[in-house]
């Protein structure tokens, strides 16, 4: 339980990191990757971090949890259009309300393994908040390299 302690509070950072980034943003609509702006790349992170918050609520009461199905290029694409729609302060609050459902069932003893999706492996609360984190990161890096920040 310790390890995930520090998985989760190094999660925490992370997402304080996002977060400040994006209300400092000059420019939301700042291209990031050759299809994806700033705000896209927030709706991709959102849609993966609602889909880890239901699931780990489920989790820790007692529900079966139902992970996305489908090929990951296209929830990953799916995750930016059910967004589009949505201002970045919208996408903001969505992430920080799953973020909020992450940190106060992550620690629960109850939680073992974490589904990600359908037709893939399963992983313990550990990795599941390593890669999480370490997602988060590697796009993090990429959208304050393309602002400039």
């Amino acid at each position: 339980m310790e390890t995930r302690q520090i998985l989760l509070e190094g999660l925490n950072k992370t997402v304080a990191q996002l977060l400040s980034t994006y209300q400092s943003l000059p420019e939301s609509k700042a291209m990031v990757y050759e299809f994806w702006s700033a705000k896209d790349v927030l709706a991709h992170l959102t849609f993966w971090h609602e889909s880890f918050a239901r699931n780990v609520d489920d989790l820790a009461h007692g529900r079966k949890p139902s992970p996305l199905k489908g090929r990951l290029r296209d929830l990953n694409q799916r995750g930016v259009d059910e967004m589009a729609h949505l201002s970045l302060a919208e996408v903001l609050a969505r992430f920080e309300a799953a973020h909020a459902t992450i940190r106060a069932n992550s620690l629960n003893p109850a939680l073992t393994i974490i589904p990600y999706r359908k037709g893939s492996r399963e992983y313990t609360v550990e990795e599941h908040l390593e890669i999480v984190n370490n997602h988060i990161i590697f796009h993090l890096r990429d959208v304050q390299k393309a602002c400039k920040l």
